[in-house]
């Protein structure tokens, strides 16, 4: 079995480029570190709500959601709702109402902490935490996203092996450094994930390298191969894992968990303090 940490690693699952398969990312490694034993909670931010779709969870908009937790400071324990896929799968689910709620937290006390505040007290409350905490934002930077990155240690970059791949990473290297100088301190990209990986063809291999040049000690040795089964998984409501766990995609996110748990927190060193002036 892996190492499962002692205390709860949070990470947010964020690439501020659109379209890069980032919640297939999210809902894969969280049904692949379930299947390895480990406790998982996935945060769905997105108002779209994709992750909740994906791991079989209702989020129609009269079920208590994120969105509930944000504006009208509803326990997380009160949202979140198991998975069908594993006992050892939570969700807190987003519901539609999210799409307003970017609006809603500008008048709000304290507008930046909802969520964290929220993951603390549950945190703290629950009997049997999660092993990981992993949230989904929209690609956009606004207060929900905020929020995730506030809420987080870690940040998890999803980079798919394809043209422009590197496109928008700055951006988003910058969000973080001013989240970490201003809100969230601790905050630092510690994983960083290669997906679509396609080794037959020079472009793949070029931008693999690219990155793992970029970030050598950020970036997992497991790569994500392009595949056909991840990417019909979703429209059957299921992760690859619960969908075709044989195939060579459900087999490579669960490897990515096992090496994304033997890999301490704080061993990925904060390459975003480089930039520090």
């Amino acid at each position: 079995t892996s190492s499962l940490p002692e205390q709860t690693r949070v990470f947010t699952v964020s690439n501020q480029k659109g379209g890069v398969g980032k919640t297939t990312t999210t809902v894969n490694l969280a049904a692949a570190l379930a299947s390895v034993g480990a406790r998982v909670l996935v945060i769905d931010l997105d108002p779209q709500g994709n992750a909740s779709t994906a791991l079989g969870v209702p989020h129609t908009a009269d079920i208590p959601s994120v969105y509930d937790v944000l504006i009208d400071e509803f326990p997380l324990a009160d949202i979140v709702q198991t998975s069908p896929e594993s006992p050892l799968l939570t969700c807190a689910p987003s519901t539609i109402h999210l799409a307003g709620a970017e609006i809603e937290l500008v008048s709000q006390v304290a507008r930046e902490h909802r969520l964290r505040r929220a993951l603390e007290e549950y945190l703290a409350s629950a009997q049997e935490p999660p092993h990981v905490v992993l949230i989904d934002c929209p690609p956009s930077l606004g207060l929900l996203t905020i929020n995730a990155f506030t809420a987080a240690d870690e940040v998890l970059i999803p980079i798919q092996c394809e043209y422009y791949a590197l496109e928008g990473l700055s951006q988003l290297l910058g969000s973080v450094q001013m989240i970490q100088k201003h809100l969230n301190p601790p905050l630092h990209v510690s994983s960083i994930l290669l997906t679509m990986y396609d080794g037959r063809t020079r472009l793949a291999q070029q931008v693999a390298e690219e990155v793992r040049q970029h970030f050598p000690k950020e970036v997992l040795n497991t790569v994500i191969p392009r595949s056909v089964r991840v990417s019909e998984a979703p429209s059957f409501g299921q992760t690859v894992i619960a969908y075709d766990g044989q195939s060579a995609g459900a087999v490579a996110y669960r490897e990515a968990a096992v090496e994304l748990l033997s890999r301490e927190a704080d061993e990925a060193g904060s390459t975003t303090n480089e930039g520090e002036h």
